[in-house]
This record gives structure tokens, C-alpha cells and sequence, in this order.
């Protein structure tokens, strides 16, 4: 006879949605360590978030950009509407290696929107639908689960919804990819960073990318499991 203990389909779901959850957090913990390492390096040259920016658009021929300083840490952004690179406080005036990572990063979307990166473009188009999807996606999927049985459509548009979020994770994934590429091509050739330094600041975005490929990641598990209930509905 044999034995074992077998998960079922929706046990195996929620380990891989645990381990996600799990994943995330570590690779959270360690980008946060890791860049709490890295500002104690100070920058070749002395420069800091801001002036990494400033250098970095004026290096691409890029103008109209502005830079400003938000709260928080690890908030930084580019906005692409109003072609703006926040940087976090501690960015904004830091002159270290991750001080210069993230700007350099940030500054990277700048000159993607400027080039017309064409993946930047689709996230773009794609941020009004989604913004619609995630504020009634639970709601819709809540109501479809109760209510598979009754009436299975609602759950297959809350699919649908939950589906233009795990597109838009996906679409960013080679967004953040070449914004980092863009970022540690042009602090190697600025002098902003040495050979030294140059290796922890590509550390330190390869394991900023980590985060955004467990977010896809998890964000696809999940999608696999509300389609599985809804099939699961004709058994």
C-alpha cells in the first residue's frame, strides 16, 4: 500500500501563494539591507541623487524633466505624465553608490519615455484600464466566488480584470530591466561609479528587479487559481 501525504489542487495553490508571500518579504528585507550597505559608500565624485539626475539627462540630450523629493524610502519614481523623477529624501541629497543607483534607475524611465521605449508605452496605456481593474477586481471577485454556482459570469469577469493587473506586472518586468541596464551603462561611463562600486550598484538593482519578478510571479499563481475555480465549477 502506498502512502504519502498528497495536497490537493487548491492546497497547492495556497503553498505557492505562501511561498510567494514568503519570497517576497525576504527579498524585501535584503533590498533593504543591501541598500542600507551601499549608502555607506560614498559616490567617485561626489555627487548626489539630485546631481546624478541632472548629469544623467543633460548626458542623453534629455530636457523638460523636472526632479523632486518625496517622503519615504525606497519611493522613488518617474511619473510619466508630467515627466517628473521623484526621488525619496535620502536619495535626493545622498552621495553614495545606492543614492546613485536609484536616481540613475529613476532617470532611466525619463529617457525611456523620451526614446519612445516601446514597453514603457504599453504599461502607460495599460495604467488607466488597470487603476479601473484593481478598484472593483475584489469586489467583482468576491461576489463571482460566492456565486459561482448561480451565476459563473461574474466570476469570469472578475477574472478578466484580475488578469489586466498580472499583464501590467508582467509589462513591467522588462520595463524595470532596461531601466537598470540604461542606469549602470551610463554610471560606468560618467565615473560616477569605480569598478568596485559599479558591481554593488548592479547588485543592488538586480535584487530591486527580484522584487518586481516575485510580484509577476505570485500575481499569475493567483490568476491560475481563480481560473481553476471557475472550472472547477462544471466538475
Amino acid at each position: 500500500m502506498e502512502t504519502g501525504f498528497i495536497l490537493g489542487p487548491n492546497a497547492w495553490i495556497w503553498a505557492i501563494f505562501i511561498g510567494f508571500t514568503l519570497l517576497s518579504s525576504l527579498v524585501s528585507w535584503r533590498l533593504k539591507r543591501r541598500f542600507e550597505e551601499y549608502s555607506k559608500i560614498p559616490t567617485a565624485n561626489g555627487m548626489t541623487g539630485r546631481d546624478v539626475v541632472e548629469k544623467m539627462l543633460r548626458d542623453n540630450g534629455v530636457q523638460g524633466v523636472k526632479i523632486g523629493s518625496v517622503a519615504g524610502q525606497l519611493t522613488d519614481h518617474y511619473n510619466p505624465v508630467n515627466k517628473t523623477i521623484n526621488l525619496s529624501r535620502e536619495v535626493y541629497h545622498a552621495a553614495n553608490v545606492a543614492a546613485a543607483a536609484v536616481a540613475a534607475h529613476e532617470c532611466g524611465h525619463a529617457l525611456q519615455h523620451a526614446r519612445a521605449y516601446s514597453m514603457l508605452s504599453l504599461r502607460s496605456s495599460l495604467v488607466p484600464s488597470v487603476s479601473f481593474a484593481s478598484k472593483w477586481m475584489p469586489w467583482v471577485l468576491l461576489g463571482g466566488i460566492i456565486f459561482v454556482e448561480s451565476f459563473p459570469a461574474l466570476l469570469l469577469v472578475g477574472i478578466c480584470l484580475f488578469a489586466l493587473t498580472t499583464l501590467f506586472s508582467l509589462v513591467t518586468l522588462p520595463v524595470e530591466i532596461d531601466a537598470s541596464r540604461r542606469a549602470l551603462a551610463w554610471l560606468s561611463s560618467s565615473g560616477v561609479t569605480t569598478v568596485e562600486s559599479q558591481s554593488r550598484a548592479r547588485s543592488a538593482l538586480k535584487l530591486a528587479a527580484y522584487t518586481y519578478v516575485v510580484a509577476a510571479l505570485s500575481s499569475l499563481a493567483t490568476l491560475l487559481y481563480y481560473v481553476m475555480i471557475f472550472l472547477a465549477r462544471r466538475d
